[in-house]
This record gives structure tokens, C-alpha cells and sequence, in this order.
């Protein structure tokens, strides 16, 4: 019976061991990747620096990188806390199995003394004729067979849990290491992150001095900031009363048919109250036909599992507020991503396009799905047109490079109806 629950112990133990396994592998798989953006930029930074021009590239390359940093030191504080778990379990599994080994010898041992007395055939069989009738003898020469069998078997579980007991002192001793090697990586990163920070005010220092063509850098920003949420949300009011006409159209329509079927049949036509009013929200609006609800009940299905408008980006700035180099702080409705250049741009999810504008010499893309609408800015090229259904991850354009900063930049947006909601509650964990 101890046995058994020795067993399952260690089932225990080691079903909770692989689920740690499967976070540490994830972990450590987000940190190789924020370590690969992380080298990016830093050529990407010294490139820069071999222009004796500070430019606001510079500095939102210094941004990217102390978020970075700032994210893979949280990451790694996660891997420690997960090591300090395995620990701890590695400990109690090493204290369990050492009672567990020391119980077993000790049992050993007694069976082995026992043997040990009774090893001569004389005493085996004094001991079975001692018996006080036939049916106790035969129960004790069964016993003397079972003896040598439960010895044998106590022998193995002895050999197997000191194989565990090995296995789990290498592992622990294996994660002591590592957790060594990770905060050792921890130190490193929060002195390249103080570096970096020392860096980006060193940088904003020596852009105030250029103020002229800073300020209009800013402002060029700023403005093309304001003409694209002007845009989106033009295109969304747009449509929002053509989708409000097309319902009033269609109750109008229905309201005629029954009006001649009642006419033919000498009846008074029957009055419908109609599903689209003054006091409509746009949400009722915007799904007032079926294929509209679907698609807006399929993209709600999702979120949290939409693909990045980009294969491979970096975030500049998120949904909110920031303040930018003059001390300005700015309202950004949705997701600044920085990648390659010529990179493709991809449509989030299935849908169809309303509209494709100029905004300062980039393009915008909308594109509706239901209720909701995506948007894409700062487009160099465009591959689609108004009116054109669209798939998931199908290619919608490429990046432009951003005249104020130098980098190959889009900004992503999600509205449901007129409202901007933040992106990172929808788009898949990077």
C-alpha cells in the first residue's frame, strides 16, 4: 500500500514537473525573441549614430529598445519565479523519496535479519512442523515462498527509487544553474536598460537644440496624427448612414410589397413595426442584415486570436496616450508598429474594403467587418479597391517609410462603430 502511494506521488509530481516544462519552454521561447528585436535595433541604433544629425529616429529606436528590455526583464523575473516552483517541488520530491528510500531499507533490513535466521532447511522446516494442524503448515510453507518473492520485489522498488531519487537531485541541481545563468541575464539586462534610458536623455538633450527642425518633425507627425483619425472616422460615420439608408430602404420596400399584396387581396394592409428607428444604436444599424451580424459574431469569436497587421514588427507606441519629444503628449487610437521596409500589410480578418484614401501622401485602408472596422495607415502601395472582399492575412498594401522619423512604420486601428477600442484586447500575443 505504501508503495502505491509512492507511485502516485511521483505521477503527481512529475505530471506537475511537465506543466512547468511547457511555461518554461514558452518563456524562454518569448525571450529568444524579444533577444533577436532586441540585436535588430541595436544595429538599427548604430547606424544612426554614424549620422551626426540626431534625428527622432534615434530616439524611438531608444524608446523601442527600453520597452524591450523592459518587457524581457519581466519575462526572466517569470522564468525565475517558475524555476523557484520547480525547486521547491524538486526539494520536496528529494525529501519524499529519501523518506520513502530510508523506510525501505529499514524494511529490507528486518527481512533480511529474518533470512538470515531461518536460512537453514532445518530451521524452514521446524518452523512449517511446528504448525498445530495441516492447514497452518501449508500456510506458513506458502508464506516462507511469499518471503522470498516480497524480498526479491523490496529489493527493486529499494534500486528504483534510488534511480529517482538520482534523477531528481541532477534536476535540481540543473535548475539551480539555470536560475543562476537567468539572473545573471536579469543584471545584465537592467544595466543595458539604465544605459539605454541614460542614452535617451542624452539624445532628447541634443534634439532640443536642433528645436526648428524638431518641432516641425513633430508637428508633421501630429497633423498626419489628426488627418488619419479624421479620416477613419469619417469613413465610419459614412458608413454607418449608408448601412441606416439600405435598412430604411429595405422596411420601405417590404412596407410597399404589403401594402400591393394587401390591395390584390381587398384587405387592410398589415403595419410592421420597423426594425431600424431614429433611436437605432449604430450597433443595430451596422447588423441590421444577417450576413452583416455574422460577420461581426465572427470576429468577436476571435478576439484575442487576430493575426498583426505585419508578419514581424515591433510596437512603438500603443493605445493611448504618450508624450513625445517636446513634451507633448499625444492621443494614439491604436497600435504604431515599426518593421521592415517594403513589408507586406495584411488584413486582420475577412471582411470588405470601404475605403482607400491619401493621407499626406500615405494611404489608409478601412476595411468593415460587420460592426467593426480595422484600419491601416501609412501605406506606400495599395492592392486592393473599394468594395473588394477580403480575407484573412490576405495582403492589402506595404509600408512607407515615415518622413519624420526615417522608419518603416503603420498604425493600426480597431473601431466597433464610431468608438477606437485598444487592439491589444484583440491581436494574438506576440
Amino acid at each position: 500500500m505504501k508503495f502505491f502511494r509512492a507511485v502516485f506521488f511521483l505521477v503527481c509530481v512529475f505530471a506537475a514537473t511537465g506543466v512547468f516544462a511547457q511555461s518554461s519552454a514558452e518563456l524562454k521561447r518569448r525571450r529568444d525573441k524579444l533577444s533577436d528585436e532586441l540585436e535588430q535595433l541595436n544595429r538599427e541604433y548604430e547606424e544612426t549614430k554614424n549620422s551626426k544629425k540626431v534625428s527622432l529616429k534615434q530616439l524611438n529606436i531608444l524608446k523601442a529598445q527600453i520597452n524591450l528590455r523592459e518587457e524581457k526583464i519581466t519575462n526572466i523575473n517569470s522564468e525565475v519565479r517558475n524555476l523557484d516552483n520547480q525547486i521547491s517541488e524538486s526539494n520536496n520530491t528529494v525529501r519524499s523519496l529519501q523518506g520513502q528510500l530510508d523506510q525501505l531499507k529499514k524494511e529490507y533490513a528486518g527481512m533480511v535479519l529474518f533470512a538470515y535466521r531461518n536460512q537453514s532447511a532445518y530451521n524452514k522446516l521446524m518452523f512449517i512442523f511446528a504448525a498445530k494442524d495441516f492447514n497452518q503448515a501449508y500456510r506458513r510453507l506458502k508464506y516462507l515462498q511469499q518471503f522470498g518473492t516480497y524480498r526479491e520485489r523490496q529489493a527493486g522498488y529499494i534500486q528504483n527509487t534510488q534511480r529517482d531519487l538520482h534523477v531528481k537531485i541532477n534536476e535540481l541541481d540543473k535548475d539551480k544553474r539555470e536560475k543562476r545563468t537567468l539572473l545573471q541575464s536579469q543584471e545584465k539586462e537592467k544595466e543595458e536598460l539604465g544605459k539605454a534610458k541614460n542614452n535617451q536623455v542624452k539624445v532628447i538633450s541634443d534634439i532640443s537644440k536642433q528645436q526648428g527642425s524638431l518641432r516641425k518633425q513633430q508637428s508633421d507627425v501630429r497633423r498626419r496624427l489628426a488627418q488619419t483619425n479624421k479620416a477613419i472616422t469619417a469613413a465610419i460615420r459614412r458608413e454607418i448612414e449608408i448601412a441606416k439608408r439600405e435598412a430604411e430602404e429595405k422596411e420601405r420596400a417590404r412596407a410597399r410589397a404589403e401594402a400591393a399584396r394587401a390591395k390584390a387581396e381587398n384587405r387592410e394592409a398589415v403595419a410592421t413595426k420597423p426594425t431600424i428607428t431614429k433611436n437605432s444604436t449604430n450597433s443595430e444599424i451596422l447588423n441590421a442584415t444577417p450576413e452583416a451580424a455574422r460577420l461581426s459574431n465572427d470576429f468577436l469569436g476571435n478576439r484575442g486570436r487576430l493575426p498583426w497587421p505585419v508578419a514581424n514588427g515591433q510596437l512603438v507606441h500603443g493605445f493611448g496616450t504618450y508624450a513625445d519629444a517636446d513634451g507633448i503628449r499625444n492621443e494614439n487610437n491604436g497600435y504604431e508598429i515599426r518593421t521592415n521596409p517594403n513589408s507586406a500589410v495584411r488584413v486582420v480578418f475577412e471582411g470588405e474594403v470601404r475605403s482607400v484614401v491619401d493621407v499626406a501622401g500615405a494611404y489608409l485602408v478601412v476595411v468593415k467587418h460587420g460592426e467593426y472596422f480595422t484600419s491601416y495607415s501609412n501605406l506606400k502601395s495599395v492592392s486592393v479597391s473599394v468594395g473588394q472582399k477580403v480575407s484573412t492575412k490576405q495582403t492589402i498594401g506595404t509600408v512607407a517609410i515615415d518622413p519624420a522619423t526615417g522608419d518603416a512604420t503603420m498604425t493600426f486601428t480597431l473601431n466597433k462603430g464610431r468608438e477606437f477600442v485598444n487592439p491589444r484586447l484583440w491581436l494574438a500575443p506576440d
